[in-house]
């Protein structure tokens, strides 16, 4: 079955229902039940019209909703990071944009890629009925399926063949899932967000409800020649530098307030990735973040949300502190590759990591959540 696109852009497991519906019925519902349904999708129902509602729509713009092997999917933005797997080929592997674009300029670029017949070969063997070992490689931005029986017992068995540069995946052939679609889109399309770019589009969406274009009034802190896109030069080095527009925040959860940068440590003393908290519930303890990672399990690597869970008595708790719970598991990228040092968000966090404030867009937040119906 050719995949069939759908104008949804939703996110969330309940919000996909919604969406598909809404797609569907456009068409055929009259005009105020197709409005009622559009009402019922807007964040600002949930999040109100200040900041948190600001991010959601960000983030919700970083899915789509389509029908691919006769099933619905709600597919992602994959991560995308340059040169991150071309330690054994002579090509530099460098994803569209460097990582560093936006969803308006990744989405027509993802959406072409589904509407290949090479992806509607995938989707055909991936529902053949028969158990294979895909075998993507990323130079030649290619993939093959094999059926050699040794090749399946031995990743069942744990026995990983695969390369940085070719990954390998063991699929049941009982049709396509999300997960495969991201393997697809990682290895063939090239087209994604790194971590660093994502918050930074985040930051930017901010900017951009109220008039101030952030890469123009940042152009000299992060560096960017005249005429070029400061995005392509802010990565997690800029998040953790010393300029007068980030502010140092105290990592006591009562501190922390939407649109705050969260900066990981790696076990190099690195700071090596970031991502950016959504909304913090003081009275159902609960912060969500959002970010863009490959290490995750499989269905959530790309752009996804992610939850600390804390005592709302006790606002004064760091992040830094063992009884806080971070919800979100760090996995490896595929199956059978090396895992994550860490193997949650909170033990990665308490290696070192730190929070941040761009003090430029807080006289911006402060507007946005005096709007009439912003939540606090």
């Amino acid at each position: 079955m050719n995949p069939i696109r759908t104008a949804a852009c939703i996110t969330g497991k309940k919000f996909l229902l919604l969406a598909v519906i809404f797609t569907v019925t456009a068409t055929t519902l009259p005009a105020p039940e197709i409005n009622h349904l559009a009402a019922f999708a807007d964040p600002a129902r949930i999040w109100g019209n200040g900041i948190e509602k600001v991010i959601e729509e960000a983030y919700r713009a970083c899915f789509r909703t389509r029908i691919i092997g006769g099933r619905v999917m709600n597919i992602r933005m994959p991560f995308a990071l340059n040169n991150d797997r071309d330690i054994l080929v002579e090509t530099k592997l460098e994803f569209v944009g460097g990582g560093k674009s936006g969803p308006l300029e990744l989405w027509p670029v993802i959406e072409a890629a589904l509407d290949t017949e090479d992806f509607r070969q995938y989707v055909q063997t991936l529902g053949s009925g028969r158990e294979q070992v895909i075998v993507f490689d990323m130079e030649n931005r290619s993939w093959h399926s094999s059926r050699d029986r040794s090749d399946i017992a031995r990743i069942k068995a744990g026995s990983y063949q695969g390369l940085p540069h070719r990954p390998h995946f063991f699929v049941t052939g009982n049709g396509i899932t999300e997960a495969d679609i991201y393997n697809y889109l990682f290895c063939i399309n090239l087209a994604g967000m790194d971590c660093s770019g994502f918050v930074w589009y985040i930051l930017s969406h901010i900017a951009r409800q109220d008039g101030l274009d952030l890469g123009n009034a940042l152009r000299l802190v992060i560096g960017a020649p005249r005429g070029a896109d400061p995005a392509t030069y802010v990565g997690t080095s800029f998040f953790n530098s010393r300029n007068r527009y980030i502010d140092d925040v105290n990592d006591r959860i009562g501190n922390l307030r939407p649109a705050d940068v969260i900066l990981f440590r790696g076990i190099n003393g690195q700071i090596a990735h970031a991502a950016i908290i959504q909304s913090v519930n003081f009275e159902k303890g609960i912060i969500r973040y959002f970010q863009s990672t490959s290490v995750a399990p499989l269905d959530e690597r790309g752009v996804h949300e992610s939850f600390v869970h804390f005592d709302p008595a006790k606002p004064d708790t760091s992040l830094r502190d063992p009884g806080i719970n971070w919800m979100q598991k760090r996995e490896a990228s595929f199956p059978g590759e090396e895992l994550s040092p860490f193997s949650d968000d909170g033990e990665y966090y308490r290696s070192g990591g730190r929070v941040v404030r761009f003090n430029i867009l807080t006289p911006v937040i402060d507007r946005m959540n005096n709007r009439k119906g912003s939540r606090e």
